[in-house]
């Protein structure tokens, strides 16, 4: 099982719109490096909900990877701010995956604890200047951080 980190902006999509509607298709992704990201995601792979955006920014929740390999619909639908005109029903461009909710942690994990805890090598988050909302997390740092936050 890996470990990944994904962002949303709790206005947009947050953790209690993935807890009411159990599972999500995550969609929208539109950069190529967070795209492959997903694609290099497996069933059972667990995923760290990261508000975005937010005041304060940070973990709120854990998700599960119950889907992979599908084709976003939201490039070819011209009424989504995700449409993309060059991409066909025969060789689509972007992916998306379906999650699960597991859990709701009792408290955010703000940004500004991730970066007195972790090394930007450890957790891409806390890398200045980051705008991927797709990041793999490694085993270790994910164990480090459902540390934190059962604390």
């Amino acid at each position: 099982m890996a470990y990944w980190l994904m962002k949303s902006e709790p206005d947009v999509y947050g953790i209690e719109h993935l807890r009411r509607e159990g599972t999500t298709l995550w969609d929208g992704i539109r950069n190529y490096q967070a795209r492959n990201f997903m694609r290099a995601m497996a069933i059972g792979d667990q995923a760290f909900f990261y508000h975005s955006n937010a005041k304060p920014p940070g973990i709120v929740g854990l998700m599960e990877v119950v889907e992979t390999g599908l084709v976003d619909p939201t490039q070819f639908d011209p009424a989504s701010k995700y449409h993309d005109p060059a991409s066909s029903r025969d060789r689509p461009r972007w992916d998306c995956a379906r999650l699960k909710f597991l859990r709701q942690f009792p408290r955010l994990l703000p940004l500004e604890t991730l970066r007195d805890s972790f090394t930007a090598e450890e957790l891409g988050v806390v890398r200045r200047g980051n705008r991927l909302s797709i990041l793999p997390v490694p085993d270790t740092t994910a164990q480090r951080l459902l540390t934190l936050l059962e604390a």
